[in-house]
């Protein structure tokens, strides 16, 4: 998911705007979780950027991007770039020892 989300519009308040953009990323995340596994994989893992701009963006981690939208509204920042990307994670097992 790379989307910029603009906070200003003319009918609805900024607190409801930013409890849209967080229901979007909740639902990405969980579409993309129901999504099947490759074999071998045993979760999905995220990576994600977060910023004013597409250029501008940083990596976060995912549990601190609700603080990250938050401390950007508090900055009265008006426009934010959010990409998400899935990965499989937990794929490397290691071989049991010979003789076990």
């Amino acid at each position: 998911m790379k989307k910029t989300f603009k906070l200003e519009h003319p009918k609805i308040k900024v607190p409801r705007v930013v409890d849209s953009v967080k229901h979007d990323i909740r639902k990405f995340l969980k579409k993309e979780r129901a999504k099947s596994l490759p074999s071998g994989a045993k979760y999905w893992g995220f990576d994600c950027k977060f910023g004013k701009s597409e250029e501008t963006a940083i990596e976060v981690h995912l549990p601190s991007l609700n603080k990250k939208i938050d401390e950007f509204v508090a900055k009265g920042i008006t426009i934010l770039y959010v990409e998400i990307n899935a990965k499989a994670m937990g794929g490397e097992e290691i071989p049991a020892a010979e003789g076990e």
